[in-house]
C-alpha cells in the first residue's frame, strides 16, 4: 500500500472513528477497527510497519525528549537559591554597584551552566542505561504479503505503528492505545489513568461475557462488566479498550494498536498540568531552602534600617546589605546536589550495575532503614527443581507430575502467555506432555495473584463429550476447592506443612471431569475438584544471600520477607541463612489487623507470608506510618502496588515491564549484594550531602550574623561587598570538593536521613558558635589593627583571613563521620587550598586591588589562639551533638 493511503489513528476510547470529537454511538467491531487501519489479525508486513513508522513517529511520549539547552537553562533559574541571587544581582546593578551585580551575576551564571551540563551529561547516562531494559512489545509482523504465516516477535515499543497487532500478557505493559480483538480473563491496572487501584475487567466488544468469577467471589458490585459505552461514561469505561499507562494484572489477550506516541490519552494527560511529586529528599531540602531564603530577604532591611539609625547612612550601605545576603546563600547547592548523585548513579552503573532512574532516589535508598522483599530469586535462585510428586498418602505417584505439566504446558500454550514462568519451566523440563495419547488443549485461564491458581481445559483421547479440567496452584487453594470432607481437607494440609517445613515449596494439582460446552469455562468452574497430589520442589539459596543479609544488618538495615509462599517454607529459608523469623504472619493475620495494629506487629515481624498484592502494599504502608524509611525489591506484578508504596523501588532487569517502569533502581540481577552496594553507595551521596549542607549554611549562618553585629558596633563597613563576594567565590569552590568525598566505613553503617527541623538546630547552633570566633576575632583585629596606617584596609584583611581559615576549619571538623587517617582527601586538600588563599591573597598583589592591606605580624599570633579555641570548641560541640543524635534516634526508632 503507498504510504499516502495509509490510515490515520482511530479516535482514542472507541475505535470507532478519525475525526476528534466525534464518538460513535456504537462501537466498531473487532473486524470493522482491522479495516479502518488496513490491517489484519496477521498484523503488518514488515514494509508496511517501516512506512507507518516514517509517518507516525515514534511511540514515544513528548516529555520524554531531551530538553535543549536554553530550556535546561531558564529551568536552573527555578531552584529558589538561584532565583533569589538573580534578583539580588539586578537589585545591585540597579543601584549602580557593577562589581557586586557583576560578581552575583556570575555567580548565577556558573551555577546555571554547571547545573545544566551535570544534567545533561546525567540524562546522556541514564538514556544509554535505559536502553538495556526498554520496554519492549510482543508484536506479529510478516515479511511479505505472500511469505510465510506472522510469527510473534520481540520490538522495542517505540517502533509500534497504528495498525500492528501485538499480544498482552501478566506484567506487560500495554504498549499503546490498542482495541481488543481476542482475551481470556484480562484484567488491568489503570491507576495511573483513573485512579482506581483495582484492576479492572477488559473484553472484545463482540464478546458479551458473564463474569462468573466475580459472582463466585462475591466480586460483582466491585466490578460489574458491561461498562456502560454512553454518553458521561468516559473512555476508559469501555471495556473493549485499552490505554498507554496500563498494566496486564492477569489474562492474556490479542489487539490491534490504533493510536501511539502524542496521539494516546496517556499523551494528552502529561501535556495537562502537574506532575510527580516531590520525593522526601526534596520536600527537605526545599524546606531548609526556604526557610534561609525567608531570612535572606529579611537581611538587606535589616542593616538599611540599622545603617541609617547608628550611623546616619543612607543607600550607600545597599550593596553591603545585598553581599550579606548574598553570603548566607549555598549558590553551590544544586550543583554539589547533581553532581554527587550523578557521580553515585554512574559509579553503580559501572561497577554494579545498578541503574538509577531517578538521582534522588539514591539519596532515599541511604535513609532506607527497613528493606522488603520477596523469597523467590532473591533469598534463593529463582530456578525451583522438581524434586518428587507424591499422593494424597506421601507416596510417590509420577502421575500427579504429568498432569501438573499438561497444566503448564496448556496454560503456555492457549492463554498467549510471552513466557513461562520458573515453576511452569520446572515442571516442563521434567515432563514434556507432547506424545500421541496426551490430551489436547481446549482453554485456558492462566494464573493470577488473586486465584492462586492456574487451569487448563484439555481433551482426553476416547472421551468425547467431555472436557478435563486440570488444576494446579497453592495447596490452601487447590484444597479449598477440592471435594474432601474437613478431616481429609486438614490431613492433606499437615502433609503440605510438613513438606514446606523442610523448605520445599508445594504446588497441588486436582482433577474435574466438565461435560463440553461451547462457551467459555470460568473461575467458577473450579469446584468439586479430586485431589491428585502435591508436586514438592525446592529452591536452591542464592550464593550472595547471607552474606548480603549480614552486610544489611550491619549498615542498620532490616530486612522484611514479604511471600506468597506457605509460612514454614519461608520460615526454613530465614532459618537456612541465619536469619531470625520470629513470629510469622500470614495474609489470615493481616485481614484481622486494623492499621494501627499492623504498623505495631509490623515493627518486630520478618516474615509475612501467603501475601497477596494488597497485603504486601499494606505492610509497606504500615512500616512507613511507623516511621522507617522503606524500600520493597520486587520483579512480578504483583509486586506493583508495594513498589508505589515504598519510598524506594528496586526490581532486577529481568522483571516485567510494568515493574520496570515503576521502579527506581534497576538491578542488572535479582542479588541482595547489589543491593548491599546500592545502599551503601546512597549513603555515601547522603552524607556527602548532608556534610555539604552543615559546613557551607552554619559557616554562612556565622558569618552573616557576625557582620550584621560589625555593621552596628563598627563605625565602618566591616568588609566591602567585593570582598564579600570574593569571599563567596573561595569558598563555594573549596565545598565543591564535597561532591567527590568519601566517607569512612563508619558513616555508611546508618541511614543518612535529612530531617528538616534537627537540621536547622544543628546550622543554628553551630553557626552561633562560628559567630562567636568571628566576634572574638574583631576585638583582636581592634587592638592588632590600632597603630595601622589604613586602619580599615588592614581589618578587613584580617577578617577576610579569619573567615577563610574558620571555613577551612569547619570543613574538616563538620564533616561527621569521615576519614581522619593519613591519607588526604578531596576535602582535605580544598581545605589546605582555602586556608592557604585566606593568608596569601591580602598579602599578595590582589590585596590592594579589593582595599586590603597586609595586618600586623602580632594579629597573626593573636588570630592562631582564637582559632586553636574555636577548633577544641567545635570538635567538642560536635562529639556532643553526634551523640544527642544517636541517643534520639534509638528511642525514636528503637531496633527494627
Amino acid at each position: 500500500m503507498p504510504e499516502s493511503a495509509a490510515p490515520g489513528p482511530l479516535a482514542p476510547g472507541t475505535g470507532g472513528s478519525r475525526a476528534p470529537g466525534r464518538e460513535r454511538p456504537e462501537p466498531l467491531t473487532a473486524l470493522q477497527v482491522l479495516r479502518e487501519l488496513d490491517t489484519g489479525p496477521r498484523g503488518l508486513t514488515d514494509a508496511e510497519a517501516e512506512r507507518r513508522l516514517v509517518r507516525y513517529g515514534e511511540n514515544a511520549l513528548p516529555a520524554r525528549r531531551p530538553p535543549s539547552w536554553s530550556r535546561r537553562l531558564l529551568r536552573s533559574l527555578r531552584d529558589p537559591f538561584t532565583a533569589v541571587l538573580l534578583c539580588l544581582g539586578l537589585v545591585s546593578v540597579a543601584v549602580a554597584a557593577w562589581g557586586t551585580g557583576s560578581v552575583i551575576l556570575l555567580l548565577v551564571a556558573v551555577s546555571c551552566l554547571l547545573r545544566s551540563s551535570g544534567e545533561h551529561r546525567a540524562d546522556r547516562a541514564t538514556a544509554a542505561l535505559r536502553a538495556s531494559v526498554a520496554t519492549t512489545a510482543t508484536v506479529l509482523r510478516r515479511p511479505g504479503p505472500g511469505g510465510p504465516e506472522a510469527r510473534p516477535r520481540e520490538v522495542p515499543a517505540t517502533e509500534l505503528v497504528p495498525g500492528d497487532v501485538v499480544r498482552l500478557g501478566p506484567g506487560d505493559l500495554v504498549p499503546a492505545d490498542v482495541r481488543l480483538l481476542r482475551s481470556r480473563g484480562l484484567r488491568l491496572h489503570e491507576a495511573a489513568l483513573t485512579g482506581e487501584s483495582a484492576p479492572v475487567d477488559k473484553y472484545p466488544v463482540d464478546e458479551q461475557p458473564v463474569d462468573e468469577r466475580s459472582v463466585d467471589e462475591g466480586l460483582a458490585d466491585e466490578h460489574p462488566l458491561g461498562a456502560p459505552d454512553g454518553p458521561g461514561a468516559g473512555p476508559f469505561a469501555q471495556p473493549h479498550t485499552c490505554f498507554l499507562g496500563s498494566s496486564v494484572a492477569y489474562g492474556s489477550a490479542t489487539a490491534v494498536v490504533v493510536a501511539t506516541g502524542a496521539r494516546t490519552r496517556l499523551a494528552a494527560a502529561h501535556a495537562a498540568p502537574g506532575g510527580r511529586r516531590d520525593s522526601a529528599f526534596d520536600q527537605a531540602v526545599h524546606g531548609i531552602s526556604w526557610t534561609l531564603i525567608r531570612f535572606m530577604l529579611l537581611t538587606p532591611p535589616l542593616v538599611l534600617m540599622a545603617g541609617a539609625a547608628l550611623h546616619g547612612r543612607g543607600l550607600e550601605t545597599l550593596p553591603f546589605a545585598v553581599a550579606v545576603a548574598v553570603g548566607l546563600t549555598p549558590e553551590m547547592l544544586p550543583v554539589v546536589v547533581t553532581t554527587v548523585l550523578a557521580r553515585g548513579a554512574a559509579r553503580l552503573a559501572h561497577e554494579h550495575r545498578v541503574i538509577v532512574r531517578r538521582l534522588p532516589a539514591l539519596h532515599d535508598l541511604g535513609a532506607v532503614d527497613v528493606l522488603c522483599l520477596d523469597k523467590t530469586g532473591t533469598l534463593t535462585q529463582d530456578r525451583p527443581a522438581v524434586v518428587r510428586a507424591v499422593d494424597a498418602h506421601g507416596r510417590d505417584d509420577p502421575e500427579v507430575l504429568h498432569w501438573a505439566a499438561v497444566n503448564a504446558w496448556w496454560t503456555l500454550q492457549l492463554a498467549e502467555l510471552p513466557t513461562p514462568d520458573a515453576l511452569d519451566e520446572a515442571l516442563l523440563e521434567e515432563a514434556v506432555p507432547d506424545g500421541p495419547d496426551d490430551p489436547d488443549g481446549v482453554a485456558a485461564l492462566p494464573f493470577d495473584p488473586v486465584r492462586r491458581l492456574a487451569t487448563a481445559v484439555v481433551r482426553r483421547p476416547g472421551r468425547l463429550g467431555t472436557h478435563t479440567l486440570v488444576v494446579k496452584g497453592a495447596a490452601e487453594t487447590v484444597l479449598e476447592r477440592c471435594a474432601l470432607d474437613a478431616a481429609e481437607r486438614d490431613r492433606l494440609l499437615a502433609l503440605a506443612a510438613r513438606e514446606a517445613g523442610t523448605g520445599a515449596r508445594l504446588l497441588a494439582v486436582a482433577l474435574a471431569e466438565r461435560p463440553a460446552r461451547l462457551r467459555d469455562h470460568t473461575p467458577a468452574d473450579e469446584r468439586g475438584l479430586s485431589f491428585l497430589g502435591f508436586v514438592v520442589l525446592r529452591d536452591a539459596l542464592a550464593p550472595t544471600a547471607a552474606a548480603a543479609l549480614g552486610s544489611l544488618a550491619d549498615r542498620g538495615v532490616a530486612v522484611r520477607i514479604l511471600t506468597g509462599d506457605h509460612p514454614g517454607t519461608a520460615a526454613h529459608t530465614c532459618r537456612e541463612l541465619g536469619l531470625d523469623p520470629g513470629r510469622v504472619l500470614t495474609a489470615e493475620d493481616l485481614d484481622r489487623l486494623d492499621d494501627a495494629e499492623l504498623a505495631a506487629a509490623a515493627r518486630h515481624t520478618t516474615v509475612f507470608a501467603r501475601c497477596a498484592p494488597e497485603h504486601k502494599a499494606r505492610v509497606v504502608t504500615a512500616l512507613r506510618a511507623a516511621g522507617h524509611v522503606t524500600g520493597f525489591l520486587g520483579d512480578g506484578v504483583n509486586d506493583v502496588p508495594a513498589l508505589r508504596a515504598a519510598d524506594v523501588g528496586l526490581c532486577p532487569k529481568g522483571a516485567v515491564a510494568v515493574v520496570r517502569d515503576t521502579a527506581d533502581l534497576v538491578l542488572a540481577e535479582k542479588d541482595l549484594a547489589a543491593v548491599d552496594h546500592a545502599v551503601a553507595a546512597g549513603r555515601n551521596a547522603g552524607g556527602n550531602i548532608a556534610a555539604h549542607l552543615h559546613v557551607t549554611l552554619s559557616s554562612n549562618l556565622g558569618n552573616v550574623i557576625a557582620m550584621l553585629a560589625a555593621a552596628l558596633l563598627l563605625p565602618f563597613l566591616p568588609m566591602l561587598p567585593a570582598q564579600v563576594l570574593v569571599q563567596n567565590l573561595c569558598s563555594d569552590a573549596a565545598q565543591l570538593a564535597f561532591a567527590h568525598d568519601r566517607p569512612a566505613p563508619a558513616a555508611l553503617r546508618t541511614p543518612t536521613r535529612l530531617r528538616h527541623r534537627g537540621f536547622l538546630r544543628f546550622i543554628t547552633g553551630f553557626g552561633l558558635l562560628n559567630a562567636v570566633a568571628d566576634v572574638a576575632t574583631f576585638g583582636v583585629l581592634l587592638v592588632a589593627t590600632r597603630s595601622s596606617a589604613d586602619t580599615q584596609g588592614a581589618f578587613h584583611a584580617g577578617w577576610f583571613t579569619e573567615n577563610l581559615l574558620t571555613q577551612a576549619l569547619v570543613m574538616l571538623l563538620l564533616r561527621g563521620a569521615r576519614r581522619y587517617g593519613t591519607a588526604p582527601g578531596p576535602v582535605r586538600y580544598a581545605a589546605a587550598a582555602l586556608a592557604v588563599t585566606g593568608v596569601l591573597l591580602p598579602l599578595s598583589p590582589l590585596g590592594p586591588l579589593l582595599a586590603m592591606t597586609p595586618p600586623p605580624p602580632p594579629y597573626y599570633l593573636l588570630l592562631a589562639a582564637v582559632l586553636a579555641l574555636y577548633a577544641v570548641a567545635l570538635r567538642a560541640a560536635r562529639s556532643r551533638y553526634d551523640r544527642r543524635c544517636a541517643a534520639s534516634a534509638a528511642a525514636v526508632t528503637g531496633t527494627p
